[in-house]
């Protein structure tokens, strides 16, 4: 067995993205990996955020990152429901294997959740959702908007694929970075719809996107063991978001719940005398 896959499977690579592996701590991949993501989105959009809106806007933009008091359910949905997903997709692919999960598994989900909340949830999620998401959506509606932003996405990760997380150069090829794009804006679909349903709280956005990357890095493969990893766990996000994405945009007819802002009439009158 590749060596790579032996230690995804053992749960070592706990910062994997879907179908992607990373190296252990304390090694270029991990060091050149985190400082990348931090001057990423996170910083893009703060930089964006303070010269276009100024002190008030990096104000809003900051506190949908402390807006925690919503339903207990958006949690359960984020914690529980996206391991769900995903284990019953994955039975689909392993013929309804699956292998009693290690007592380290155990141990390692809740410091790999919080790792991956501090890590690729908070460098990637204020970029993605608490900046983009806001503007692209009263600019091109929420399907469009969330159809963009879930192809940028994707490719903002395309570098990725060169690399050895990917399993560079004997396991990629041209449909690795392909399935994880469009995987990418199914995703994007169901977080969207979870976004804009709690009132934009940002923490649930960013437990998701952990959630999925935690299960699938530490998880998936001591569970599903007769898997490929890197082929078929592209294949299972795929499948689990996708359909997850047509529920979402057949039940809400294609607004994934956005309600767009109401302008106060008092300020639209006083910037129409303004401009008389």
């Amino acid at each position: 067995m590749h060596e790579l896959e032996r230690e995804r499977q053992e749960g070592r690579h706990g910062l994997g993205i879907e179908n992607i592996g990373v190296g252990d701590p304390g090694t270029a991949q991990i060091l050149l990996m985190l400082p990348g993501a931090y001057l990423g989105p996170i910083f893009s959009a703060f930089l964006v955020t303070a010269v276009a809106d100024g002190r008030e806007g990096v104000r809003k933009w900051v506190g949908r990152l402390f807006k925690w008091r919503v339903g207990p359910r958006w949690y359960a949905l984020a914690l529980l429901g996206v391991p769900a997903a995903l284990i019953l997709r994955s039975l689909v692919f392993s013929g309804g294997a699956i292998e009693a999960p290690p007592t380290m598994m155990f141990l390692m989900i809740i410091p790999g959740l919080v790792l991956q909340f501090l890590t690729t949830g908070i460098a990637e999620e204020p970029g993605w959702r608490d900046f983009a998401l806001p503007r692209m959506q009263p600019l091109f509606g929420p399907l469009l908007g969330t159809v963009i932003l879930g192809l940028i996405w994707g490719l903002w990760h395309f570098p990725l694929f060169l690399t050895q997380w990917a399993g560079y150069p004997d396991e990629v090829t041209w449909l690795s970075p392909v399935e994880f794009t469009i995987s990418c804006v199914a995703i994007s679909i169901v977080m969207t719809w979870v976004f804009n349903r709690t009132g934009e709280s940002l923490p649930v956005a960013i437990l998701l996107h952990a959630s999925v990357n935690n299960f699938m890095s530490i998880a998936y493969g001591p569970m599903f063991p007769s898997i490929d990893t890197r082929v078929l766990g592209a294949h299972v996000m795929l499948l689990a978001f996708g359909i997850a994405a047509v529920v979402i945009l057949i039940t809400t007819k294609g607004r994934l719940g956005y309600v767009p802002a109401v302008e106060d009439p008092t300020t639209k009158e006083t910037e129409e005398n303004v401009q008389a």
